[in-house]
Parts: structure tokens; sequence; C-alpha cells
């Protein structure tokens, strides 16, 4: 009986082996999978009727099942893996992909104009021999108000006009930058007075302020500029802010005019303004008429500031500027509106937006600029 058992295990397997073997598809070895190791299967309803057998039967047909149920998962195993290899290759040949794309001529990106004023300035300054440094989007309260010298009861310290958040650990208070100011505190305090000579900055970048019209943004871009050294004066500062602002609007004879002002962080304080012609429809001719038109803030940086960071005003002077780079990208260009600037219109990037191959930058310098 035994035996006789024994060969229809074998014959069982060389039947499932050969079915294995003849099959044309993936799906027919799931089919035979299942009818022969599945729950129901062939060979699993031998091992279930072992308990019809004694001890010494158990383990030798035990035995034979298993190596069979073994062989066979192999095999389906192999033949599983050939078919999807087969099938792989076969979509290699027949599926291709084409990589390549339709040049569209009329569909070439351009570079915001936000982005060529960036590139623009920092190329007019880096040619004054000025440094680009960042900072942090989020200040404390002391970088941003405090060490700049604007006391406590200062508008721009209100909630109603700043984003402030959550104090850190140590109880200081946050708050997104009003300005890129605070960033020349941070510039200050890492001078070595044993070897320093002069510094040369510039800082462009993102600040925030509760503010949403047609001129202002809660977001927007400031450029702050500070040079500091043992023999600065304020004709340095004249000179500096006339030169740039002749060739960032490209007119040589631009009429420029520093008008007293007051800051908290600067002193004695002016106002830039620059000569230009109002149009009856409201349009500007940079460089005109008998018009003036402010553009920037300057000033001899403020002795309390200088002493804040650990620098003597006695040996040491500097001026610092500020200027929002969205006025300066709209007065150039004639763009009426600042809104459209972060709505990502397509339409009017491409029409104020330019081709990116000739824009501005340290590596290429200014030639070509303006032309």
């Amino acid at each position: 009986m035994i035996s006789e058992l024994r060969n229809k295990i074998i014959d069982l397997s060389n039947e499932i082996t050969s079915a294995i073997s003849e099959a044309t598809n993936i799906n027919d070895v799931e089919d035979i999978r299942i009818n022969s190791l599945g729950k129901k299967g062939t060979i699993t309803l031998y091992l279930k009727n072992l308990r019809e057998y004694d001890e010494a039967s158990k383990k030798e047909i035990g035995a034979l099942i298993n190596d069979t149920k073994n062989k066979i998962n192999q095999l389906i195993i192999d033949k599983k893996s050939f078919f999807k290899t087969k099938i792989l290759n076969e979509k290699l040949i027949t599926e291709k992909i084409d990589v390549t794309l339709t040049p569209h001529e009329n569909e070439i990106g351009t570079l915001h104009p936000l982005s060529r004023t960036i590139e623009e300035i920092c190329a007019i300054f880096s040619d004054m021999d000025f440094s680009i440094v960042d900072g942090p989007d989020i200040e404390t309260d002391y970088y941003n108000f405090t060490a700049l010298n604007i006391p406590l009861e200062h508008p721009a310290r209100q909630e109603h006009d700043t984003f402030y958040l959550q104090p850190d650990i140590n109880g200081n208070r946050k708050v997104l930058r009003t300005h890129t100011s605070p960033v020349q505190i941070r510039t200050m305090e890492k001078i070595d007075l044993e070897n320093f000579d002069e510094i040369r900055y510039i800082i462009p970048g993102r600040t925030y302020r509760s503010d949403h019209d047609a001129t202002h943004s809660p977001m927007f871009h400031q450029c702050e500029g500070l040079v500091l050294g043992k023999s600065i004066n304020m004709g340095h500062l004249k000179g500096c802010l006339i030169d740039f602002c002749r060739t960032y609007f490209n007119v040589d004879d631009l009429p420029v005019r520093f008008r007293p002002s007051y800051f908290p962080f600067t002193e004695p304080s002016a106002e830039v303004d620059i000569g230009c012609k109002k149009e009856k429809d409201g349009s500007l001719s940079i460089g005109s008429g008998e018009d003036w038109l402010e553009i920037l803030g300057s000033g001899m940086v403020h002795p309390r500031v200088l002493e804040g960071v650990g620098i003597d005003p006695s040996k040491y002077q500097g001026f610092a500027f500020g200027m929002g780079l969205e006025r300066l990208t709209m007065l150039k260009y004639g763009i009426p509106d600042l809104r459209p600037f972060y709505d990502s219109d397509l339409r009017w990037l491409k029409h104020y937006g330019f081709m990116p191959v000739d824009n501005p930058s340290l590596h290429s310098g200014l030639n070509g600029v303006w032309s």
C-alpha cells in the first residue's frame, strides 16, 4: 500500500512538472500552483491524509511529499520568473518612448523682472567692490529693532504692522524681519577689529510687513548696503549712491538730490530723490523734467548702533542705505501694479520678463546690460 501511494505521488509530480513545462503564460502557471499547492491542491491533500498512516509510513510518505512540494514550488517560481523576463523584454522592444520634445519657439521661459533687478543691483555694487551677504528671514526682536536703535514706541514695532512669532526657549521674541538691516548688525558683530580696514556689503533679500495694496505686499524685497571704515564720510555716501542711480537707470546726467530725513539707525539721514517728469497719463520720464521722486533712504551709521556691536564710533564711521526692489523694478520697467509680481501669471511674465541669457550677473559683468 505504501509503495502504491509512493508511485501515485511520483506520477503526480511528473504530471505537474510536465504541465509547468508546457505552460504558455504566467496565468497558466498560477493555475497550476493553486491546483497543486493551494489549500485544496492535489499535493496538499496528500499531506492532510497522512494522519491515516502509522508513524513509520508518515515519515516516509511525508518526506516524499515535502520533497515533491519543494520541487514543484521551485519549478513554478522559475517558470514565473521566465515569463516576467519575457514580458519585460517584449515591452522594451514594442513600447518605445520618445524622450525628445518638439521645440516650441513661442514658449521660451522668461526671467522675472524682479530677479533681473536683483542681478543688476548685485552687478553694479560688486563693480564698486561690494560683497553680497544674506541672513535669516526669521529674526529676534533684538536684531530687527533694538540693535538698530529703534525705540519701543516706534510704529514699526506694533502688532498691526509686523508679523510676530512665538518667543524661543530663552524668551526672545521672534519676528519676520521687516527689513534686511538686521544683517548689518550680524555682519558688524563678526568684524575682527585687530585686522580690520574697511567693509562693503549689500544685503538683498525678502522682508515682511502687514500691508497689502497696489504698491505694498505682505512679502517684498529690499536691498540694504553698509560701508564701514576709519575714514568714511558723507561724501562717500553721496558719490556711491549717485553712481548707482545713474548706472541703474542708465542716465548719465540723472539729477540726484539728498533731502534731510530721519531714521533711527542713521545720523544724519537723507532720502535720495531722482529727477523726473510726471506725464499727464500718470507715467514718469526718469531723468528729465522738474519733478522729484524718492527712491531710497540713506545716512551715516548711528554711533549707538556702532557701540551696540562693540565698535568705537570715534575711530570708525560708516554709511548705510536701503531700497525697495519692487519699487525700483516698477519705475525702470513701467510696471503700474505691485500685485501681479506674485500672481504667477504667465502672460504677465511673458510681457515683462527677460531672456535669461541676457541677464546681467557677477560673472558676465555690466557690459551689454542696457544696450
